[in-house]
């Protein structure tokens, strides 16, 4: 599909590894992106791929078998495939806005922007995770305080770049392709941080998109529980000592290993107190995480070498049905009824937003169902956003309106 230039084509890359539902859940939600020129690229391991197959929809989807615990070499090769413009990534574990990628290409129409991210909400559907940071040669981050909406397209400080989230970020294809894409020394963590040190490194902008908004749901690996408990730092530990030996001057590093190694003892030993730790695991993730010092010291950076443009032509998703989102509200109570016309409406093919409300001062929670909609719950007097006050008295019909204005611009809703 040709491009504009105000809707660049884009490929959406996906990474899977043993998370098969997780990663159906996340196509589902791409699926229903209002966007005019995207695709899907998947690189997964066998289980993602039989997901993929049974699906519906297999057939526009760009599907590469990958099974190594290296995220950065699978992205490497959704980048392979990539015939898009633009490549955006997202976690097998999080679900797009239906505007994502309308907001996120938005700061590509300006030619010096290299790359853009937006906000990471968890899993309660409303906080967020991450929004504006940057990060030092030492790998720690500090907030960015942007205000507003509105994009903003950003320079680095030196010794600093912009920090992107690799499960909500963009970047031009082909320059990412001519920088060799990322570092497979990163096999899990740090990947997208070592590449925003070198897109600052060499003079690229990087923007900030507020309103360009995925749901990450931290999905369990091996590596961590469901809860965020730690099971193994070993390629944390390796990825930073890697990282200091990339980005850290010399003289700094051994410091800055010491402030890392003391931060990571402090969580677990936090998680200790907390309960879903004991004290021998705390000391076995502390072995892993000096294993994986030496690991990093033993790792060669890569001379990357520039990735191969896609031998396969873009292949576009089909366009939306162009019908105005549906929104439906009511107590909680008629969910049942409810649910049954947001079924319908998806069968059809028209996003839904579904609000499911009690008479009491519950905290809200949003999910996307497997279904296909998107479903708010809690109490008509209680908080949405965390900074609203604890009660509030209202009636259901101010309420369901007060809520459909604060998610007007990420899926828009219309009364």
């Amino acid at each position: 599909m040709p491009s504009t230039p105000t809707t660049p084509t884009v490929s959406v890359v996906i990474v899977s590894r043993d998370r098969p539902l997780a990663l159906d859940l996340c196509l589902t939600g791409v699926a229903q992106l209002d966007y005019p020129a995207f695709e899907v690229v998947v690189v997964a391991c066998p289980r993602g791929c039989a997901q993929v197959a049974d699906r519906r929809d297999a057939g526009l989807i760009k599907l590469i078998p990958y099974d190594e615990p290296n995220i950065s070499a699978a992205r490497n090769r959704g980048v392979a495939q990539a015939a898009g413009e633009i490549v955006a990534f997202i976690d097998d574990d999080a679900v797009p806005e239906p505007t994502w990628l309308h907001h996120l290409t938005q700061p590509f129409v300006t030619p010096e922007v290299a790359a853009a991210g937006g906000y990471v909400r968890g899993r309660n559907g409303i906080s967020f995770q991450w929004k504006a940071r940057s990060v030092d040669h030492r790998g720690n981050t500090a907030d960015l305080d942007l205000g507003g909406d509105a994009p903003r397209v950003l320079s680095p400080a030196e010794g600093r770049a912009i920090k992107l989230e690799g499960t909500n970020m963009a970047l031009r294809r082909d320059l990412l392709a001519e920088i060799g894409g990322f570092d497979p020394g990163f096999r899990f963590y740090l990947d997208e941080t070592d590449l925003n040190m070198r897109l600052a490194r060499a003079g690229h902008l990087t923007a900030i998109v507020p309103l360009a908004q995925v749901h990450h749901g931290y999905g369990a690996s091996v590596r961590r529980g469901r809860d965020r408990t730690p099971r193994d730092l070993r390629e944390i530990g390796a990825s930073q000592m890697l990282f200091l030996r990339k980005h850290c001057p010399e003289a700094d590093r051994q410091d800055a290993w010491d402030h890392f190694r003391a931060q990571q003892r402090l969580r677990l030993l936090r998680l200790m107190q907390t309960g879903p730790l004991a004290a021998d695991d705390v000391a076995h993730l502390l072995r892993g995480l000096e294993r994986g010092r030496r690991d990093g010291l033993a790792r060669s950076p890569d001379s990357l070498q520039p990735l191969p443009r896609a031998a396969r032509g873009f292949l576009a998703r089909p366009a939306a049905t162009g019908e105005a989102p549906l929104i439906l509200g009511g107590w909680v109570w008629q969910r049942r009824r409810l649910r049954q016309q947001a079924l319908r409406a998806r069968t059809a093919g028209r996003g839904v937003t579904l609000f499911l409300l009690s008479p009491t001062a519950l905290y809200h929670r949003v999910r996307f169902r497997a279904e296909g909609w998107w479903e708010q719950t809690g109490g008509v007097y209680g908080r949405s956003l965390r900074s609203q006050p604890l009660l509030r008295i209202q009636r259901l019909r101010s309420r369901l309106r007060e809520e459909v204005n604060r998610l007007r611009n990420l899926r828009f809703l219309t009364d």
